[in-house]
């Protein structure tokens, strides 16, 4: 695969997260975040489950307990995520959640260069400068007064940025991408649900209310999108996956327009364009100075 090609299949990975914010804020009206998170990922690990016993099979060799505990680690960094994400947006706005879900384009190459001590392409600091700002202007080009949920999303940003970070560090050197989503699935879902257990209620009654919104959470947006992501990132790099997975934010508002009838403000298609220019930017630049360098 092709590095543009696997960052066409992060911009889709982002298109259907940005679609699953819909039901996300749908979903919490009627069950609350820990469940949501625990069945949705289980539903993502059923989902996955064949296809990467398939993969195990055609393998050269079995997958070792190192590789497996490593797979793991992802799967904390993505629950952390999950949940924190679902807690913050119980109490925060649509505005501030968005922006500071964002702040993982920035989070991404930091982490990159103080746990890899690698530095990314130059072109990825003005490119997540540009994202972050255009996420900023898409959700209206103001920030309300900090509450806690505003915290918790603070917090969610940091641990997605650890998990692209991780998912880019393990699937690089494995052949098993679709393990990598199933283990992370379960240690993601079986956490949430055994901590849920224990604090938080649930009615059939909800339940039944929000299954629309947790099969699509759980089939197509944890099961397919993640597994994408994983298959992405084996042809990337973790700092220019952040870049196009951050794009959720301007597919989230195409969705919240179409089926939550929201507007995107004038100011927003200027931050749509920053988003744009900032994938233009992250794919072509490195190509073309890549191309002046052989030549030279």
């Amino acid at each position: 695969m092709t590095r543009i090609q696997a960052n066409l299949i992060l911009l889709l990975t982002a298109a259907i997260w940005g679609a699953a914010f819909v039901s996300q804020n749908l979903a919490m009206k009627s069950m609350g975040p820990l469940w949501f998170v625990g069945i949705r990922f289980m539903i993502g690990f059923l989902v996955v489950l064949p296809f990467a016993l398939r993969e195990d099979r055609r393998s050269a060799k079995p997958l070792s307990l190192k590789t497996g505990l490593t797979f793991g680690l992802c799967g904390i960094a993505l629950l952390a995520g999950a949940v924190t994400q679902q807690i913050g947006m119980l109490t925060t706005t649509v505005t501030n959640a968005s922006f500071l879900t964002g702040l993982y384009v920035i989070i991404v190459p930091v982490l990159s260069v103080l746990i890899l001590r690698k530095l990314p392409h130059w072109v990825i600091w003005p490119a997540a400068a540009l994202a972050l700002t255009g996420i900023f202007y898409l959700s209206g080009g103001e920030l309300s007064r900090l509450v806690v949920g505003d915290f918790w999303i603070i917090l969610c940003a940091f641990c997605f940025g650890m998990q692209v970070l991780l998912v880019g560090i393990f699937v690089s050197g494995s052949d098993r991408p679709l393990g990598l989503s199933a283990i992370q699935f379960l240690v993601t879902g079986a956490g949430a649900l055994v901590v849920a257990a224990f604090v938080e209620p649930i009615t059939w009654e909800g339940l039944k209310e929000a299954a629309p919104h947790i099969l699509y959470s759980g089939v197509v947006s944890s099961g397919v999108a993640y597994t994408l992501q994983v298959v992405g990132q084996r042809w990337t790099t973790a700092p220019q996956a952040a870049i196009f997975l951050a794009s959720e934010s301007l597919f989230g508002a195409f969705f919240g327009t179409l089926f939550l009838h929201e507007r995107i403000p004038p100011l927003g298609y200027f931050g749509c364009a920053l988003i744009f220019i900032a994938m233009l930017l992250v794919e072509f630049v490195p190509e073309f100075t890549k191309k002046r360098s052989v030549v030279r």
